[in-house]
């Protein structure tokens, strides 16, 4: 990949949202209570979405329903 290429790559803005909740089953992904959504943050791409939701995931690895997750909002605002 050609330096400009590469250099565009890194500067492209692509949203990621993490968020979690304490779940109502461990195989599903309905939340006990949505007014308890943890809203971690949006970032500007996933390695910093995949950070966070990292140190949130093993910060509460000792409740088995609490999951987190990272969403694709880049993908959302411009699904083409």
């Amino acid at each position: 990949m050609s330096d400009n290429k590469a250099k565009n790559v890194e500067s492209e803005q692509l949203l990621h949202l993490v968020f979690g909740g304490e779940l109502e089953t461990l195989s599903g992904i309905t939340f006990r209570d949505l007014k308890n959504i943890d809203i971690v943050g949006i970032y500007p791409n996933y390695a910093t979405a995949e950070r966070a939701w990292k140190a949130k995931a093993q910060a509460t690895v000792d409740n088995a329903h609490m999951r987190y997750f990272i969403v694709h909002l880049h993908r959302l605002l411009d699904p083409a």
